[in-house]
């Protein structure tokens, strides 16, 4: 299993209440960090978080980190992101926990990355449940706890998260930490994929187009590795190009597969039965296959 990539940091959205005496200040900070006004930001920020102000705590924490309107200076960054955590700040617990998972400015700390995780978690941080998964499947070194990595994944799955639905549906399809259960594999797919993720839309459609766990349609199958390749996944490329040179699942259309296939193969996935099968296309069809390859940009909104 490749995990998916760690959450990313949860910007200044999460940030707690404050006394109404503060909160006009707080939101002049927090409107001027917005406008790309960070030193003014940093000012009006400083002098709260001086004062024990959770919230501007954290903002000087990501600015530090980000060295906006300031250098960066990761170790200021988690000394601002420490105090504000001590509050009960929830972003910051978990900023704190990216930095020591990622290793920034040299901090990687497996165990300070597990306890702020665990600790965001608790106070109902999706992302942070999804990074736990990801450190005890391994992301962080050290054996994998399959049985852990399975119980974080399902409760933020369970929260609707794509990628820990998409990790969720690998280990029941690998049968790590769970049970083998193809069925189940499938129903995970299908929710990561329904929220437009590539990875998630290509195994669903491979499973589709064997009957692997959910009932064999290969035309419905072959709709979504087409959305995968769509949103830039090179596996469902040559995937799908072999499928609509073959008129299997897709209708057959040799100007498409050589599309899809010239995508596929700048991308890495290279596959010689297509270079063949290209070689064989007249002069014009070639061109406008390569027009379209040229003109192609992957999708980001979810499928309907």
């Amino acid at each position: 299993m490749t995990p998916r990539r760690l959450a990313g940091l949860v910007a200044i959205v999460l940030l707690l209440p404050v006394s109404p005496l503060m909160a006009a200040t707080f939101e002049e900070a927090a409107a001027l960090y917005q406008d790309s006004d960070y030193k003014a930001a940093y000012d009006i920020a400083a002098e709260l978080a001086n004062a024990g102000d959770a919230r501007a705590e954290a903002m000087l924490g990501a600015m530090f980190q980000e060295g906006k309107g300031v250098d960066r200076d990761i170790r200021q960054a988690i000394d601002w992101y420490q105090a504000s955590a001590k509050q009960g700040h929830v972003g910051a617990m978990f900023a704190l926990s990216t930095i020591y998972l990622d290793g920034s400015g040299g901090h990687f700390d497996r165990d300070k990355a597990i306890a702020w995780s665990q600790k965001a978690a608790a106070a109902a941080h999706v992302p942070a449940m999804h990074n736990l998964g990801l450190v005890y499947a391994g992301s962080a070194g050290g054996e994998p706890d399959w049985p852990l990595a399975a119980f974080w994944f399902t409760k933020a799955a369970e929260k609707g998260f794509a990628e820990s639905q998409y990790n969720l549906g690998v280990l029941y399809a690998e049968g790590k930490g769970v049970e083998t259960d193809p069925v189940k594999a499938g129903e995970w797919y299908l929710r990561a994929a329904l929220q437009g993720l590539a990875d998630a839309a290509l195994d669903y459609g491979v499973m589709v187009f064997r009957g692997e766990g959910v009932q064999k349609d290969e035309k419905i199958g072959g709709e979504w590795l087409l959305v995968s390749a769509r949103r830039g996944n090179p596996v469902a490329q040559n995937r799908v190009a072999r499928l609509l040179a073959a008129g299997r699942g897709l209708k057959a259309d040799p100007v498409e597969a050589v599309k899809w296939h010239l995508l596929a193969s700048r991308a890495g996935r290279n596959d010689p039965e297509l270079d063949a099968y290209m070689a064989r296309l007249a002069p014009d069809q070639r061109a406008e296959a390569e027009g379209r390859a040229a003109a192609f940009t992957p999708q980001t909104t979810q499928p309907k």
